[in-house]
C-alpha cells in the first residue's frame, strides 16, 4: 500500500479530479495548504500580485493498493501539468503505507482502501 501526495495548482484541481475518476480512483482527500518551491518573483493569482512566499496550493492525499500507484500518477501528472510545463506546476510524494484500518468495520489492509 501506498500514500499518494501530491501538491498542485489550485486552478489544476477540477482537471487532476476528474482524471482520477476517470482512471477509476475515486477516494481522495483534498486540503488547501500554502508554500512554494522554486518559484521567483511575483506571480499573478486570481487577480492579484502575490510574492511567492506562500503560494496557494492544493494536496491532494491518495491511499491506494501498489497496482493503482502509476495509473494515479499518470493521471495526476497529465492532468495538474499546465501546456509544456512550468514552474509551479507541483510535485507528487510516494510514501509507503504501513497500516490502514476501516473505522466502521475495523477492515485492515488493501481492503480497508
Amino acid at each position: 500500500m501506498k500514500l499518494i501526495t501530491a501538491i498542485i495548482q489550485p486552478d489544476r484541481l477540477d482537471a487532476v479530479r476528474e482524471a482520477l475518476i476517470a482512471a477509476q480512483i475515486g477516494r481522495i482527500t483534498v486540503s488547501r495548504v500554502t508554500g512554494h518551491g522554486r518559484q521567483e518573483g511575483e506571480e499573478l493569482y486570481r487577480g492579484q500580485i502575490v510574492v511567492p512566499n506562500l503560494i496557494p496550493k492544493c494536496r491532494i492525499d491518495i491511499a491506494c493498493n501498489d497496482e493503482f500507484v502509476s495509473v494515479t500518477c499518470d493521471a495526476i501528472i497529465n492532468a495538474a501539468r499546465h501546456d509544456n510545463g512550468k514552474v509551479g506546476d507541483g510535485k507528487i510524494f510516494i510514501t509507503s503505507l504501513d497500516e490502514c484500518i476501516r473505522i466502521r468495520t475495523g477492515e485492515k489492509g488493501s481492503q480497508a482502501i
